[in-house]
C-alpha cells in the first residue's frame, strides 16, 4: 500500500493487480476500463487492454500468469499465497506490529523462493527423467549406435549424477536461483 498525504490526511493507495496478466499496477500508473454494468477492470499496460478488447484468453497467451499457472510452472494452492490476499480490516497503528509485520513479510517471502525453488528442481528432474528415457528407448530401437559398452556405462552415470545434483539443490539452503 502507498499513502499519500491530502489536505493533512493520509489516503491509501492500493497496488492493484492487472486483469489480464496479473502484474501488480502501482499508483498513477495503469488504464481503468469500466463496462456498462459497472464492472472496474484495471490494466497494467495497452498491451493487456487491447488483448482484452480483443477477446483473447489469457490462459492462452505464454506470458501471463493464467497460462503459467495452466502450465505448471507457477506455486498454485500453496498456504504462503494466502499472505497476500486483500484485507479490508482496519488496524490501529503500533510500531511493534509494523516491525513484526515487516519481519513476517521476508520470512514469508524466504519460504515462497524456497517453495519456488523446489517446484522448479522437480519438474526439472521430471523433464530430466524423460530425456533418459527417450533416449534409452532410442538405444533399445538402435543398439548399433553405441557399440562401446564403457561408453553406455558413462552415459548412465552422467544421468545419475544429473540428478544427485538436483536433490543436493533441493536440500541446500543457499540463495539459489532457477534463472541463474
Amino acid at each position: 500500500r502507498y499513502q499519500r498525504r491530502v489536505h493533512g490526511k493520509y489516503l491509501l493507495m492500493r497496488i492493484l493487480k492487472c486483469y489480464f496478466c496479473s502484474s501488480p499496477i502501482y499508483p498513477g500508473h495503469g488504464i481503468t476500463f469500466v463496462r456498462n454494468d459497472c464492472k472496474e477492470f484495471h490494466f497494467c499496460r495497452s498491451k493487456c487492454h487491447k488483448l482484452f478488447k480483443g477477446k483473447k484468453n489469457p490462459r492462452k497467451i505464454r506470458w501471463t500468469k493464467a497460462s503459467r499457472v495452466m502450465r505448471g510452472k507457477e506455486l498454485v494452492g500453496d498456504a504462503v499465497n494466502e499472505f497476500e490476499r486483500r484485507r479490508d480490516v482496519p488496524v490501529r497503528y503500533s510500531r511493534t506490529l509494523v516491525m513484526k509485520t515487516i519481519q513476517a513479510m521476508k520470512r514469508i517471502e524466504e519460504i515462497r523462493q524456497r517453495r519456488v525453488r523446489r517446484l522448479w528442481v522437480k519438474r526439472m528432474m521430471a523433464v530430466k527423467q524423460q530425456k533418459t528415457k527417450a533416449l534409452e528407448k532410442e538405444l533399445e530401437k538402435h543398439p548399433n549406435l553405441v557399440t562401446n559398452e564403457t561408453l553406455k556405462r558413462i552415459a548412465l552415470e552422467l544421468s545419475l549424477i544429473h540428478i544427485c545434483r538436483c536433490r543436493r539443490l533441493l536440500t541446500c539452503r543457499s540463495r539459489w536461483s532457477p534463472y541463474h
